[in-house]
């Protein structure tokens, strides 16, 4: 449609943070960021490095993480074991260390967020056991789950993992009221004062602690949602797609926010569509299939052809 209107002679703008749309649709590209101009490029004399290096004013590097950052003597933080639940989730085993990014790769409907259900409480389970610390724990709840230390940023974070018509404020601290309530009251000057502290902290770009959650961009709104569990304290965080529907920058930034929690001793387990981000991101990947784990690799034995042969199945039996 829109090669038919460029040929009969009408202009466009085309507003979009998918490079490859760009590429394909665009003759010029002008980027903008925070708000200013801050240039334009002939599409077809400029690269996608060109016009993400515009988009965040420096150049990000997207190259497969070549070696494990944690060490394999490190502390297993969460072990699962033989989680189940129908025919979602079948008979599920693994570990997850102490400052590692842990990444679950897959097809649509390969069971990854099922798995990250059941781990929040937010399904309950057929069978299986949770261990934290070498410590089994019941986990029938979120907030059995949230008091072991896990926190969820969930895939759909308008429906699930955000108070939408709240603020930046309320959002970072509906977690954490706890600290904040004496008797009947919320200390609200307690709760203002930390909320401002994430915002400094993760970069949030926001007029104020005040504004609606659901005015900010996609990567801000994640950040909201991560200072909740940071206020909390939570050491496992489960990130279901962190990086959906948000621009190259954010993405950027996100990445670097995930680097300094698992090197301030955080354990992450990832989940993402994108090939390109869970090599570059994970120290070890879990790949499923059909609600079963098909694989189990290090980030250093490992390729997208490998991934996608184990969730294919076609290397017929778990790796």
């Amino acid at each position: 449609v829109i090669r038919d209107l460029r040929a009969k002679g009408t202009g466009i703008i085309y507003i979009s943070h998918r490079m490859d749309e760009i590429n394909v649709i665009s003759d010029r590209v002008t980027v903008m960021r925070d708000g200013e101009y801050v240039g334009t490029l002939i599409t077809k004399d400029c690269t996608k490095d060109d016009i993400i290096k515009l988009m965040v004013g420096r150049t990000v590097f997207m190259e497969p993480k070549t070696a494990s950052s944690v060490q394999k003597d490190a502390e297993v933080v969460l072990k699962c074991e033989h989680l189940s639940r129908g025919k979602a989730v079948k008979d599920v085993s693994f570990e997850l260390r102490k400052g590692e990014i842990l990444g679950f790769s897959g097809l649509m409907g390969a069971g990854r967020t099922e798995v990250a259900r059941l781990l929040f409480g937010a399904d309950p389970m057929d069978e299986g056991k949770i261990y934290v610390h070498g410590k089994e724990v019941e986990i029938r709840s979120t907030e059995d789950a949230v008091k072991a230390g896990i926190g969820y940023l969930s895939e759909d974070r308008k429906r699930y993992g955000l108070l939408v018509d709240k603020s930046v404020e309320e959002n970072t601290c509906i977690a954490s009221l706890d600290q904040f309530t004496n008797g009947l009251f919320i200390d609200e000057g307690k709760c203002r004062k930390e909320s401002e502290k994430y915002v400094q902290e993760l970069k949030t770009k926001t007029p104020s602690v005040f504004q609606t959650i659901k005015k900010l961009s996609g990567g801000n709104q994640q950040k909201g949602g991560i200072a909740k569990w940071l206020l909390k304290d939570s050491e496992i965080l489960i990130f279901d797609e962190p990086t959906r529907g948000i621009d190259v920058g954010a993405k950027s930034e996100i990445y670097e926010l995930m680097e300094k929690l698992v090197s301030e001793g955080k354990s992450i387990i990832m989940i993402s569509s994108e090939l390109p981000e869970i090599l570059r991101m994970s120290d070890r990947i879990i790949v499923m299939c059909e609600g079963r784990v098909t694989g189990d690799l290090d980030i250093g034995e490992v390729n997208q052809e490998t991934i996608m042969t184990c969730a294919t199945n076609r290397q017929g039996e778990s790796r």
